[in-house]
């Protein structure tokens, strides 16, 4: 059989090793690419692009995607995106348009549910005390905030403020923080810490959301909840679970939810299926512009 040569394209690249992965494409040399965004770039062509996957499809744009598939030369490419949070458009296209869609519906060996629930805050106190059993136990544990660019001060302090309570309330445990205005080592470091146990609690936001297994983490709580769309709040819950303990999803929310917000929690608490809550999701949100 013949060799498969596989090249890598990432945006931190040097320019000189982007050009000639550039130009084995060009060339047919390169059989399979594996890349970031980088790879929807102008300057990217293929001699004959057969295959495109997209993993982790809810975290790009629909021109983005389009961007990888119009690379053709001729025929259009074979396409297969995968996510386990499908996004509202995603299951309105496989409803009314040309996706075929195939479900793991069953957790891999091992795994069990992950129970999720709800709290106000108010019950605050009663949720530490379930952290600190979580790590007496021998776990670990997330907390996750909403960092949103409008408020990334507001809310970068409520990340800060949550992380001092924690310290406070958890004096001898080693606790993580980890956001996206971090330096790249500083966010390896504080992932390669959590990774290896030797922090147990990793105050975080978003940027856990995809790419993290951590199998010992087997509690997350995630703050203003309300905050956060369906798939985001799916897509976290998945960063636990991934080992053979019982794992747990906290919602935190205030107590005066909007109706949206309050549908939205009762969906997480009602279901792990991603296509019940992707479905919840476009009753609410609408499918985007179909004709797009």
């Amino acid at each position: 059989s013949t060799a498969i040569l596989q090249d890598f394209l990432s945006g931190k690249m040097r320019p000189g090793d982007k050009k000639n992965v550039y130009k084995s494409l060009l060339d047919g040399k390169t059989n399979l690419v594996i890349g970031t965004h980088a790879l929807f770039q102008k300057n990217i062509s293929f001699k004959n692009l057969g295959l495109v996957i997209i993993d982790e499809q809810h975290k790009f744009g629909v021109a983005q995607r389009a961007k990888l598939w119009s690379k053709k030369r001729e025929f259009y490419p074979h396409v297969l995106v995968m996510t386990a949070t499908p996004i509202p458009r995603t299951l309105a296209l496989t409803l009314y348009g040309d996706l075929d869609v195939s479900v793991i519906d069953e957790l891999p060996s091992g795994r069990k549910e992950i129970i999720t629930s709800h709290r106000f805050d108010n019950s605050r106190l009663k949720v530490f005390n379930f952290i600190k059993k979580t790590i007496d136990f021998g776990g670990q544990v997330y907390v996750v905030y909403p960092l949103i660019e409008e408020s990334a001060k507001k809310d970068h302090k409520d990340l800060m403020d949550g992380y001092k309570s924690l310290t406070k309330y958890f004096p001898e445990t080693q606790i993580g923080v980890l956001h996206g205005r971090m330096k790249s080592e500083n966010k390896e470091y504080e992932m390669k810490r959590f990774a290896e146990g030797k922090s147990k609690i990793l105050v975080s936001t978003t940027v856990i959301e995809v790419g993290v297994d951590v199998a010992n983490a087997s509690v997350i709580i995630i703050e203003s909840a309300e905050r956060f769309g369906l798939s985001q709040l799916h897509q976290l819950r998945g960063r636990v679970g991934r080992g053979s303990a019982q794992s747990y999803c906290i919602l935190m929310t205030k107590y005066d939810l909007s109706n949206d917000s309050k549908e939205r929690i009762k969906a997480m608490v009602g279901s792990s299926d991603g296509f019940k809550i992707a479905n919840v999701d476009l009753k609410m949100r609408g499918p985007g512009n179909m004709m797009g």
